[in-house]
């Protein structure tokens, strides 16, 4: 197996490991705010090992989409934490690490989740996955547009060729440009990831479940794989957030030395944003459903304006 190779699987391994324990990081900082004792660390990954020894429950009136929903779930996010420029700009598939494919891979996995609660025929999968399919309209077009405004400054939408570019030349992320689309990304981030202010991932409430409602049947080692494959989404966004605006400390070959320290810095960049989402779910609300479109709404037109002024500056 070649040093790239290696390189990418062992950045999925990263991915998938610190996945549960940045979700637990984020309800310690939250539990410590609010004064509460919280869990530990390691709970998520205790849970997850709880559910993978159990038996999945299939309900009687679920089809293919219910059972190949979490598997597909799981392969997506593997393949973009695989695939993406998080230690190093010179993996295997950096070529085909397109701002497209990645933003498509993600709306698969949403796309299958939201067919599997429909599949169950409850009245909470199917609310639940029209709000994911309506929330998930409006923010993959500003993930597009968040990306595109650092393309065209470096003439590819490779995401690879973008963080590189932003390693050599600082000058091309300094910009108004730049701080419109993270703004954009960020808030999109939120939305895809289903938190704050847009989804609760800790409520149970029918009335404000939007992710919850599509997973309520599921139990077991499925459960298992949809839970795990959430946060893997969480981490990988967030690495991207991380990546794509703040570059440095990315490998631009891959010397052993300068892998090891990327990945050091890597697990620091999203300590920060873990803490800092933390901070602000504290603060934050849950919006109405019916405001969250303007939300996002209000995101789009921050991408765009980022396009706008990075095509003007360029």
């Amino acid at each position: 197996m070649s040093a790239a190779w290696v390189m990418a699987v062992a950045q999925a391994v990263l991915v998938a490991a610190v996945a549960p324990l940045l979700v637990g990081f984020t309800r310690a900082v939250r539990a410590w705010l609010e004064g509460r004792a919280g869990g530990r660390l390691v709970q998520p990954w205790r849970d997850l090992g709880k559910q993978l020894r159990k038996e999945p429950v299939i309900p009687a009136d679920a089809g293919m989409f219910f059972t190949a929903a979490p598997a597909v779930l799981m392969a997506t996010s593997v393949l973009v934490a695989t695939a993406a420029p998080y230690l190093s700009t010179r993996g295997p598939l950096s070529a085909g690490v397109d701002l497209i494919v990645v933003v498509g891979l993600l709306l698969l996995g949403t796309a299958a989740l939201a067919l599997a609660g429909l599949d169950t025929g409850t009245a909470f999968g199917g609310m639940g996955a029209s709000r994911e399919m309506t929330i998930a309209a409006l923010v993959e077009p500003t993930l597009l547009l968040s990306v595109f405004a650092l393309s065209t400054r470096v003439g590819s939408t490779n995401l690879g060729a973008i963080v590189a570019a932003g390693v050599s030349d600082q000058a091309r992320i300094l910009t108004p440009a730049s701080a419109l689309a993270a703004a954009a990304l960020a808030i999109a981030t939120l939305a895809e990831a289903g938190r704050l202010p847009v989804d609760n991932p800790a409520t149970h409430l029918e009335l404000t479940m939007v992710h919850e409602a599509m997973v309520l049947e599921y139990s077991g080692r499925d459960l298992a794989l949809v839970e795990w494959a959430s946060a893997m989404r969480l981490t990988i966004l967030l690495g991207l957030l991380a990546n794509l605006f703040v570059p440095w400390g990315v490998a631009t070959s891959l010397h052993p030395g300068s892998v090891a320290l990327a990945a050091v810095v890597f697990l620091g960049k999203l300590g920060v944003l873990g803490g800092l989402l933390a901070v602000g779910e504290v603060f934050a609300a849950k919006l109405r459903l019916f405001r969250v479109p303007e939300l996002l709404a209000g995101s789009f037109v921050l991408g765009l304006l980022a396009v706008i002024t990075s095509a003007v500056l360029a």
